[in-house]
Formats: C-alpha cells, structure tokens, sequence
C-alpha cells in the first residue's frame, strides 16, 4: 500500500502518518532535510526530537536529502517518509535553483521528479509520505515563493497519481481520497 499524507502546516499531518504504521515492526522513518535554513536552528532540532521520541523505538530513523534513494530502503521494510516540502527546499538549495531560469528550474526537476517516482512505484512494502498542502499554506508571493508553491504541488500530484491513497488533514481531521 501506498499512502500520500498531505495538510497545511501543523495540521497533524505527520502524526497521522505515523498512526498509518504504529502497528508495524520494523518502519524506516526518513526525514528529509533538513532545510537549508534549519541546519542551526534549535527549534528545528526539538521538534525532530520530539517526532522521534513519539515513535516506537523499533523504527529506524534515517535522515537524507536523497529521495529517489530513500524510497529505495522500502523493498524490505515499511517506510515513512516526512516530508516532501523539507526535501524540495533542500533539492531547490543544493542545486542553486532558486534564482535561475524557470525554465532551467523546471527541467532539473522534471528529471528527479521521475526518479522519484519510478522508485515509489518500484517500492514493494508500504510506503507513507507526507507532504505540505500547498493550497492550504501560506507562500510568499515572490518568484522564489511561487517556484517553491508550483513545483510542490506538481510533485505532489505526481507522488498522489502513484499511491493507492491520499489522506488529507485538516486540524487533525482525516479525509480519505
């Protein structure tokens, strides 16, 4: 089963993909990121702390920036992966894009957008992934803000067009599509 979790910021999101699993022995947990902004950020690492801390101690954390690659470690164990916002503005980063070209911005993430599919689709256990609702959240209106806002919601519908099912949250409320 593959399971696309998606809500605004602090929806309960996170917290309801992790309910998706609690039965399950053992899960990888990926975290992807951090974000380029959160590498120092105390806040950051205490909520990191606290979702790892929730979770059974079973579950193996791993923390990568490599999504294509993550999806991967599901050909043995369930796998959540949090979350797809995280990871983009870490891809956006690592590879300079944010103030290229759109066109050159869209082509490099034309081309990971497919590994990233191809390896959710070749994932043989459970796979969860949360992701932000960018209809529902707050974003910048400036280039970067709406690069970050198109982009996501582009993979987002590629990821949701790959899962069996898509959760959305809201306040934390589940709505099964």
């Amino acid at each position: 089963m593959k399971t696309l979790v998606t809500g605004g910021v602090r929806s309960g999101k996170s917290t309801h993909a992790e309910s998706l699993l609690s039965a399950t022995d053992p899960v990888r947990y990926v975290a992807l990121g951090p974000t380029p902004v959160a590498e120092d950020d105390d806040d950051w690492r205490a909520r990191v702390d606290r979702h790892r801390a929730s979770r059974s101690p079973h579950w193996e954390t791993v923390e990568t920036a490599d999504l294509p690659h993550a999806l991967g470690l599901a050909a043995t164990h369930p796998l959540l992966v949090d979350c797809l916002g995280t990871w983009l503005a870490r891809f956006m980063d690592d590879r300079h894009l944010w103030d290229v070209a759109v066109s050159e911005v869209e082509s490099a993430f034309a081309e990971e957008t497919t590994r990233v599919v191809e390896a959710l689709r070749a994932a043989t256990a459970d796979v969860v992934v949360v992701t932000n609702e960018v209809g529902l959240g707050v974003v910048p209106e400036h280039r970067s803000g709406r690069l970050f806002r198109d982009l996501l919601g582009t993979l987002n519908q590629a990821v949701a067009a790959t899962c069996d099912e898509v959760h959305l949250v809201v306040a934390g409320r589940v709505l099964v599509i």
